[in-house]
């Protein structure tokens, strides 16, 4: 046999081999990779934080009805904020002297209440937006210091005038309701008297210390009742003070509405002219 056929056959040999393995190849199922899946990245810590759920303008009472709780980054939270139904833990030794005083701040506000309860009822004295976390120092209760300042509406101010039970309807006057404020006194001329309604529909702030009655309250007698009404009136109620004894005369709830004004003399001579259930009696002086 000659080289060159030996040649050919080896190639030939080598060629069906190949074929053979292709041709296997071909016909055998190939295993499926397993996919290659990428670790997730491990997810962040959460906390509950108390928020506005709508936007809370100055003087605005909260109720539990304006906040909720939202899911807010660990890392990015404020020892100041409310969080999971608690305030947060102190900041550290070393901590801006603000924080600590903020984060204090909103412990003692809600160490013995639920958070909600503990905010329900406060004023507004920083503008809240919608979403934004309640925090303590951005809102007063009755009793804190700036309290009547947060109250009182822009362009009004707060004014005291004493009362007793005869001047203040019984003791039924309570923080909240609108009164007229009257006043009699002798006439220059005659032995007559002039009852005078010296300003009227004006909000009642407080009764002595109290800025909202008790617990199924219905009356309190107190010494003094703090009103609010517009700047410029502030001394008609001055004078009136000066001139002798005010009495406070409760208007009904629908008669409430509209703004504070000045009154006017009600009658000269000797009378007095009394409203009553709405009506009208003349009471002579004998």
């Amino acid at each position: 046999m000659g080289a060159v056929r030996i040649a050919i056959l080896a190639v030939a040999a080598i060629a069906a081999i190949a074929l053979a393995f292709l041709v296997r190849g071909m016909l055998v199922p190939k295993t499926p990779r397993a996919p290659v899946i990428a670790a997730a990245a491990p997810a962040k810590p959460m906390a509950q934080v108390l928020v506005a759920k709508r936007d809370l303008p100055v003087g605005a009472r909260l109720a539990i009805a304006d906040m909720s709780w939202q899911p807010w980054p660990a890392d990015a939270l404020n020892p100041a904020f409310v969080t999971d139904g608690a305030a947060p833990a102190l900041p550290a030794t070393g901590a801006d002297k603000a924080v600590k005083t903020a984060a204090k701040v909103t412990t003692d506000l809600i160490q013995t209440q639920e958070p909600m309860q503990a905010f329900s009822g406060a004023i507004v004295k920083e503008v809240i937006l919608k979403g934004e976390p309640i925090m303590a120092r951005k809102v007063v209760r009755a009793g804190q210091s700036g309290y009547m300042a947060v109250v009182v509406a822009p362009g009004m101010r707060a004014m005291s005038v004493p009362i007793n039970a005869e001047t203040a309807a019984g003791g039924f006057i309570l923080p909240g309701d609108r009164v007229d404020v009257l006043q009699s006194r002798k006439a220059a001329e005659g032995d007559g008297f002039i009852t005078e309604v010296l300003m009227r529909n004006l909000r009642v702030l407080a009764i002595d210390q109290a800025t909202a009655p008790g617990k199924d309250s219905k009356t309190i007698v107190g010494a003094v009742a703090t009103l609010e009404l517009p700047a410029s009136d502030v001394e008609v109620l001055a004078r009136g003070k000066a001139q002798g004894e005010m009495q406070l005369a409760l208007r009904s709830y629908a008669d409430a509405g509209g703004g504070p004004g000045r009154g006017g003399p009600s009658r000269s001579g000797d009378g007095l002219r009394v409203y009553r259930g709405g009506a009208v009696t003349e009471v002579v002086a004998q």
